[in-house]
């Protein structure tokens, strides 16, 4: 077994104010507010700060994963007092900072990796965040400088939101209890309400709110006098460096590491479970490194094509695993919609689903869960790998003709079904690979977006380009430029940020192997011609313990029957909301995304009345 350190942190929910001057009242009761809103973050402890000169103060709620003692207790304090942290996460590599720190003669007062951000930051300042590898959203405030500085782990597993208002820096683990305070405004931002209609998620760093701003992934901020200035410490490269030689067996051992520190933890750890490739490799690393009957959960929809649940129990009981499965129809999905529309601190395309695990995990009697997000997007599990590709180059030929633009503008006129319309749209734009990406992922066109926007703010929005920096002509080839927009928008933006918040929604904690920060590092210096081989060809042979019930089977994307329900028993709930809308919504991902909309609004306003 690879061996792993204790006493890491704990899942938590963290809220902060940064002022020029001493805290007013109202910040003062806005932070008590905003603990007491992220309390289901951490139902195991809470704690608040105040800063000796008055100008910060933190709040902090915990779930107790590692070190249930005090000594895990936060906000904590170092040296005497002048650095004073509030902390979410898991930071995997700590016992390696840690001995390094007391080689240069650092000396720690307790086990715990809060200390050794804190000592690490001490000693390094905001250079040492970029040595950190794990998930976190971080705060912390120098006391003797009057600075603080706000960190997000590289791929924003972790969130982090914040507003600025003369001068002062608030921020929180969600935008909800920034919301909560009383000390941010509920007006709503065209380009975040535009961006989610487009992509079915609000794209960072934006926020559904005007004044609200998500912490980009890789980035830390540093507060000083009331001037906040943004950093990127990371971003994802792909080189072409590695062999075919050595790709499985280093890929296998970035796996095992991994998997086996992502096991690591004072309460019970269990496995999401489907019929898939994904949770079955981790299922079979944790076997390989000694974590033997691993408590695991899935979903069963009985007679539907979607239900993985029999391939998942036959998968678990194969690795000796102690499964649990929760059978779930229209019916019970249904019943948890009032719920998960609570807990959606953004709306989402998505979701549900991860709820709905969530919760019947934390029943089972586990406080944290790993789970498969990453491995697709990084060893090309998708369609969008050969499809956005033979899209851009259709695309550009079709400019070189000069036929795009105008073909674009008949067909979106005529088009009868929502693919051919977002392919028009598409033309009618610059050809590239981030505009074909977006058609293939897209949600509504721009048109479509535009009109659901303005139906909200009552005005006109610019169309919410992807970054240039984005597209492919950064990476060795257009594979390579696929697998980056997967991972900073589908995987950022939505399955991330759902997984923290649908989860957090029931005091579990989600963790996910494939993108700590050691495989990411041992994947991505290998070419696309060995890193996105089709079936994930290279997660399969540096696992060769799949069974071949799993191995041999073809691509499938675990989802509930949504199609199914929403176009039957949930019809109620969905068509009464998209008729009242100017866009079309024929489809159960167009419908649903503007029921979670709507739901999201709904919440707000009753929030604002609380």
């Amino acid at each position: 077994m690879v061996c792993r350190p204790p006493n890491l942190a704990t899942m938590c929910g963290i809220a902060g104010i940064l002022s020029p001057g001493p805290l007013a009242p109202a910040a003062r009761s806005g932070l008590t507010a905003m603990r007491e809103a992220l309390r289901h973050r951490g139902p195991d402890g809470q704690g608040e700060w105040s800063s000796p000169c008055g100008a910060a103060a933190f709040a902090h709620t915990r779930l107790a994963v590692f070190d249930r003692t005090a000594a895990g207790h936060q906000p904590m304090s170092i040296a005497p007092g002048r650095f004073t942290i509030t902390y979410n996460g898991a930071i995997y590599n700590f016992a390696e900072l840690r001995r390094s720190l007391e080689q240069s003669g650092v000396q720690f007062v307790t086990a715990t990796d809060t200390e050794v951000i804190l000592r690490l930051y001490e000693q390094r300042g905001s250079a040492g965040i970029a040595q950190l590898r794990g998930m976190f959203a971080l705060a912390v405030w120098d006391e003797q400088e009057r600075t603080g500085l706000l960190a997000r782990d590289r791929f924003g597993i972790k969130p982090l939101y914040y507003t600025e208002r003369d001068g002062t820096l608030i921020f929180a683990s969600e935008v909800r209890a920034l919301l909560r305070s009383g000390l941010v405004s509920p007006e709503l931002d065209s380009d975040g309400v535009y961006g989610f209609f487009r992509t079915g998620s609000v794209p960072e760093p934006g926020t559904l709110l005007r004044d609200v701003k998500c912490l980009p992934a890789g980035h830390h901020a540093t507060w000083t006098g009331g001037r906040t200035t943004l950093q990127q410490y990371w971003q994802l490269h792909f080189a072409e460096s590695g062999t075919a030689e050595t790709a499985v067996a280093d890929t296998r051992q970035a796996l095992l590491e991994s998997v086996d520190g992502h096991f690591a933890g004072d309460a019970p750890i269990g496995l999401f479970l489907s019929g898939g490739t994904d949770s079955a490799a981790i299922l079979a690393l944790a076997q390989a490194t000694g974590h033997h009957q691993v408590q695991t959960f899935a979903l069963s929809f009985p007679g539907t094509p979607e239900d993985e649940g029999p391939l998942a129990q036959r998968t678990a009981e194969y690795f000796g695993a102690r499964h649990h499965t929760c059978e779930v129809d229209a019916a019970t999905a249904r019943a948890a919609f009032e719920s998960y529309c609570q807990a959606a601190d953004q709306p989402s395309v998505d979701g549900l689903n991860t709820f709905v695990m969530a919760r019947f995990a934390r029943e089972g009697g586990v406080t944290a869960v790993l789970s498969g997000i990453g491995a697709d997007e990084l060893f090309g599990g998708y369609p969008t790998f050969a499809g956005v590709p033979r899209l851009a180059a259709w695309h550009h030929r079709l400019r070189w003709l000069g036929a795009a633009a105008p073909l674009g503008r008949v067909a979106e006129s005529v088009a009868p079904d929502v693919r051919t319309r977002r392919v028009a749209d598409m033309l009618r734009r610059a050809p590239s690979l981030a505009n074909a990406y977006q058609t293939y992922r897209g949600i509504f066109t721009h048109r479509e977006a535009a009109a659901l926007t303005a139906g909200y703010l009552g005005e006109g929005v610019t169309p919410l380009a992807l970054p240039p920096q984005l597209d492919h002509d950064l990476d060795p080839t257009p594979a390579d430029g696929v697998s980056r927009l997967e991972l900073t928008h589908y995987v950022r933006n939505q399955l991330l940020r759902d997984g923290d918040v649908m989860s957090m929604a029931s005091g579990l904690e989600l963790r996910t192997p494939f993108l700590d920060a050691g495989v990411v590092d041992a994947v991505t210096r290998l070419p696309a011609s060995i890193r996105l081989q089709p079936g994930k060809a290279l997660l399969r042979r540096a696992v060769p313990e799949l069974p071949p019930w799993i191995a041999g089977q073809p691509k499938r994307c675990f989802q509930f029957p949504f199609a199914r329900w929403v176009d039957g028993e949930w019809q109620d709930a969905f068509t009464v909301r998209a008729h009242a809308h100017p866009a079309p919504a024929e489809t159960w991902y167009r419908q649903w995304c503007v029921f979670s909309m709507e739901s999201w609004m709904a919440n707000v306003k009753r929030a604002a009345h609380d």
